[in-house]
Formats: structure tokens, sequence, C-alpha cells
């Protein structure tokens, strides 16, 4: 199939150079490797595909700044990556109740931000099954039966999937503070 190896490092070369045509190939190339790579990390299809549209916006402007021009399906991993990433932080941080009657330090919001990484980076690392029903259920706030039904899942499928990204984002968020110097945070302890 013509769309099932990346681009080719010439075609990289020459869009490195500015080559319109071959900038325009390289994107157009590259444009489903880069889909499914943000559908397998990101939550949701639709940050999935502002994502992917991200991530080609950057190829196009930033070709040039590619080192090596065999490199080309790690560096659009990574830009999807963050990108994804970047999404994710932003949904926790929209999520997270605004207090009106205190101001925080600034150590308590520089703590706060680094929480907000860690569970973002957790969730951003589970397999997408999980990664997806965690979102809508957890994050979204949509009902057991949605999620099941979005998704194509029986109740029990979707809740056993649930159960495991839970698990595995409490044990990610676990397992380095309990050996930082002043213990867990109070959310960490069970």
């Amino acid at each position: 199939m013509a769309d099932s190896a990346w681009p080719g490092e010439q075609l990289v070369i020459a869009a490195q150079r500015g080559d319109v045509a071959s900038i325009a190939a390289l994107v157009s190339g590259s444009h489903p490797h880069v889909r499914r790579f943000a559908h397998s990390l990101c939550a949701t299809p639709e940050d999935a595909e502002d994502a992917a549209q991200e991530a080609l916006i950057i190829l196009y402007r930033k070709i040039g700044m590619l080192r090596a021009s065999g490199a080309l399906a790690s560096w659009m991993f990574r830009i999807v990556r963050n990108e994804c990433l970047r999404r994710a932080r932003a949904m926790v941080r929209d999520q997270s109740p605004l207090s009106d009657t205190a101001v925080d330090s600034a150590e308590d919001e520089a703590l706060r931000r680094l929480d907000a990484e860690r569970v973002a980076a957790a969730v951003a690392a589970l397999p997408p099954d999980q990664r997806r029903v965690l979102v809508m259920r957890d994050i979204q706030g949509h009902s057991g039966r949605t999620v099941a039904d979005a998704l194509g899942l029986s109740s029990a499928a979707m809740k056993s999937r649930l159960h495991r990204a839970r698990a595995a984002v409490q044990h990610a968020l676990r397992a380095p503070s309990e050996s930082a110097p002043g213990g867990t945070h109070a959310w960490n302890e069970d």
C-alpha cells in the first residue's frame, strides 16, 4: 500500500530545502501516520484530530529543524505526544475547581501544577482503550452507560477497563511519591 510507509528520505531532504511541492507531499504522506499516532495517544477522538492537525502544521512550518532526515517518524511521534499531553493538562486544569476564599502561595501553586502534570502524564501513559474510558467517565463526567454505548462496550467491559485504568493511574501517582522525602500527598493515601 502507498501509505504503509513514511515518506522517503529524499522527499524529506527536498522539503527541508524549501521545495514547496515536496513540503506538500511530505505533509500529505505523513497525515495517515500522524492520525494513527494521535488516535493511540490522545484521550478523545476530537483531541486526536486536533493534535494531528497541530502536528502537521508544525511539520509544515518547522521541517527545516529536523536534524536527521531519517528521523521523521520519531520526530512526529514526539510532536503528537506533546500535543496530546498538552491537551490532557489543559483538560485537567479546566476541570479543577477554583477557590474564591483563599489565595494560594507560589509554593502551593507550583505543587498543584506538578501534581496536575503527573496526573496528565499518568493518564497519557494508559493503553488507549483504558484512557478513553477513564477520560470519558472521570474527566468528562459521562455516565457509565453513555461511555459503554459510545465505545461499543458492554457495561461490564467498560467497568473493567475503568477499574484497570484507575488502578494504573493510582499506581503511577503513588510510586514516585512514596520514596520522596516528606511522605505522600493526602490524595495518594488509601
